[in-house]
């Protein structure tokens, strides 16, 4: 039995059902994740719902606990076609985050192994590609397809956090995966800003005016 989570009685199957009664095939879902934090990469997840008898909870990534996560992740994994779209740090610097989440999604879209027809994205974002789409706002919890891509996405770039906790150990991105919390800018303040910090963000203020000395003994 399909474990996707109801939301109030809403067919979460909805907006896939009407693109395909519209004639369109193959339906995949976008999402983001790391839009907000201070370091680290943006990445983007298409998904395209191939077998929906899920064994594990499917909803919006913010309400399920990391453990949960991890299990949906190899769920849909093993029952979608995923593509996975990474925008880095030094990127996001160049083109602004929001241009960035664009790219992202583009490239995810663009790694899914079957060509989609019909796209439904988290949020009003105009990814430039030609198909045919319907934005929806807080679309984790009205679209199956996009409940997906917010777990993929979640759980792809918590997996990149992890790898960069090992090589910058003082910031604590374990913990907090990049985002400002106050232990993060307690450590920024201490150590400086690490080559995965994305300097045109506010918050940092004349630390992007430091030479970098302290990013190599790190």
């Amino acid at each position: 039995m399909s474990r996707v989570k109801k939301n109030n009685d809403i067919d979460l199957f909805f907006h896939e059902k009407k693109a395909k009664e519209s004639g369109y095939g193959f339906v995949a879902g976008i999402d983001e994740a790391g839009r907000g934090p201070l370091a680290g990469p943006v990445v983007a997840a298409a998904v395209i719902v191939v077998d929906n008898n899920f064994s594990e909870r499917i909803d919006d990534s913010k309400k399920l606990t990391e453990r949960m996560r991890e299990r949906a992740f190899i769920d849909i994994l093993k029952r979608c076609d995923t593509g996975i779209g990474v925008v880095s740090e030094k990127d996001i610097d160049n083109i602004n985050i929001f241009r960035a989440t664009l790219l992202a999604m583009k490239r995810a879209i663009g790694e899914l192994k079957t060509r989609p027809d019909y796209l439904l994205i988290d949020g009003k974002m105009d990814v430039q590609v030609p198909q045919s789409r319907t934005c929806l706002m807080r679309g984790e919890s009205l679209s199956t397809s996009i409940a997906c891509a917010s777990i993929v996405a979640k759980v792809f770039r918590d997996k990149l956090m992890l790898e960069e906790d090992k090589k910058y150990p003082h910031y604590g991105f374990k913990k907090h995966k990049g985002y400002g919390t106050k232990e993060h800018m307690d450590n920024i303040r201490k150590y400086g800003l690490c080559p995965i910090h994305r300097r045109s963000f506010g918050p940092f203020g004349d630390l992007r005016k430091k030479d970098h000395k302290k990013e190599n003994r790190i």
